[in-house]
């Protein structure tokens, strides 16, 4: 008879390894919709060298183009009165395919989907299309949508630099100028395949449909894809910045992080669950950096904290699934700050300054953070928190794509039920399980930040950085007269709190991503 820990380790070793045929259901006669999802054990990391974004475009040829029997724009048009729709997603070791169609007009549906994904058309001009929008982002939108989206990728590259997990799910620059059509469609044949999906189906569909789609993805290629293993970042030694100088930005966007060797697999997660809600629960504004920083200070929009990557933080107010990863890392999110030029202009009182906000708020955010590490969470903190999160994570799963989502994304972990087991372990939680992990999992010496900011902020800033110098928090008048004296006493501690800074870099905007 295998031993429990025998059985522990095929379980693993199959959810790694092979997702062959492997079907999660969510059947509901009741429901007015179907919803399918296919996930690959296919990823950014998957990417040859020199071709990195070849996964991304891949993906996009099946998701936004055509099959061999119809074009992109006549399934769009047959589409739209079914009010049906279907796309791709890619992340750093997954590839998720998801389709989502009234239940009255499945067959319909099927009928025409089924072909982009089993015989996709891989046409030049649709190649010609993604490629050129996929460059695009790589080149410009990056770079000019969001600095906060810039400086939480940038962190990325930075983190995971020499490694698979460095570049964006959409490539460097110089690599997707490289992929070719022939790329594409070796790719699709030798990393898309049925050794290694997973199936997802919720909603009305009949057990007839899903012998159907099941026999039909056994028609993808049948090679048994090359996978990389998993990926192991170097260790920050001391707190290294890299400062991204663009031409007329607006603030300072901040994202600073390390790595950290544990995942959702880990039963600790749950308790490293309630600290990080604590500390700084994304888009919530009971947390302590939010607190401190935006509360306080007024001095951004929000400020987070993350025990694993949070996809579209900007947009979701709720963590999306399709994006499970083995290599994992903390960090936080400082969202805009003030620079100098800024503060100048507004406040004739401010004329003097240097550096706008960054320093102050880096400082702040790494001192909370400290504090956490050093004194752990007070019993009242633990209980609120603990009450918070088991009642938040159902939120995670209210529609039924979630639900599917997260159950995939659990395959992916060895678990049956992410949201399930994390209700569970926060039940027996207790306080000094939440304050061991802090201890275990979290530090202040070594990291790295990418800080996105204006070319007039970036030497001084760097300067300021890299010598450790003072940086008194920058009021109007009017604001600093209206504060208590115990938060004006706190920021004279906060401009001196010496940060164990290694190295600041200046990076100019067109260096990133190449």
């Amino acid at each position: 008879m295998k031993s429990l820990l025998s059985i522990i380790i095929s379980i693993f070793v199959i959810s790694q390894i092979c997702f062959s045929q492997e079907v999660i259901e969510l059947k509901n006669s009741a429901s007015n919709k179907v919803i399918i999802r296919l996930m690959f054990r296919n990823g950014s990391i998957s990417d040859p060298a020199g071709k990195e974004g070849l996964t991304d475009i891949t993906a996009s040829m099946i998701g936004s183009g055509g099959s061999t029997e119809y074009t992109y724009s006549q399934i769009q048009d047959m589409l739209y009165p079914m009010a049906a729709s279907y796309g791709a997603s890619v992340d750093k070791e997954v590839t998720t395919f998801y389709f989502q169609v009234p239940a009255v007009f499945l067959n319909d549906f099927y009928s025409i989907v089924k072909g982009v994904f089993l015989t996709p058309a891989f046409a030049e001009s649709d190649f010609e299309r993604i490629k050129s929008n996929q460059q695009n982002y790589v080149d410009q939108v990056i770079r000019a949508s969001s600095d906060e989206e810039y400086s939480k990728k940038a962190l990325e590259d930075f983190l995971f630099r020499g490694t698979r997990y460095q570049h964006m799910t959409a490539g460097k620059s110089d690599g997707v100028k490289a992929i070719t059509l022939d790329d594409v469609k070796n790719h699709y044949k030798n990393y898309f395949t049925k050794n290694n999906l997973l199936i997802g189906i919720a909603g009305n569909y009949t057990d007839d449909f899903l012998n159907t789609l099941k026999s039909d993805l056994q028609k993808l290629p049948d090679t048994k894809p090359v996978l990389p293993g998993k990926i192991i970042p170097s260790e920050p030694k001391g707190i290294n910045v890299e400062i991204i100088e663009k031409e007329g930005s607006f603030g300072s966007a901040i994202f600073m992080g390390f790595p950290m060797d544990i995942t959702r697999s880990n039963d600790e997660f749950a308790a490293l669950m309630v600290a990080n809600s604590y500390l700084g629960e994304h888009r919530k504004s009971y947390g302590v950096l939010y607190n401190k920083l935006r509360e306080t200070r007024s001095m951004n929009y929000g400020d987070y904290s993350y025990i694993e990557w949070y996809p579209a933080g900007g947009g979701n107010m709720l963590p999306p699934s399709g994006a499970p990863r083995s290599t994992n890392y903390f960090s936080m999110w400082i969202r805009p700050v003030q620079i100098a030029k800024q503060l100048k202009a507004q406040y004739s009182e401010l004329s003097g300054i240097n550096i706008g906000h960054a320093h102050f708020a880096i400082r702040m955010a790494i001192r909370e953070l400290d504090n956490l590490v050093t004194n752990g969470m007070t019993k009242k903190a633990f209980e609120d928190t603990r009450q918070f999160l088991q009642s938040y994570i159902k939120l995670y799963i209210q529609r039924p794509s979630d639900q599917l989502g997260y159950l995939m994304d659990a395959n992916f972990y060895g678990r049956k039920d992410y949201i399930a087991d994390m209700e569970k372990l926060l039940a027996k939680l207790t306080l000094n399980d939440v304050n061991k992990a802090i201890k275990k999992y979290w530090q202040i010496k070594n990291m790295d930040i990418t800080i996105v900011t204006d070319v007039t902020e970036a030497e001084p800033l760097a300067k300021s950085l890299q010598e450790n110098l003072p940086s008194p928090m920058t009021y109007s008048n009017l604001v600093k007269s209206g504060q208590p004296k115990d938060v004006l006493a706190e920021d004279d501690v906060v401009a001196n709190y010496k940060l164990n800074i290694n190295s600041v870099k200046i990076v100019k905007n067109e260096d990133t991503f190449k």
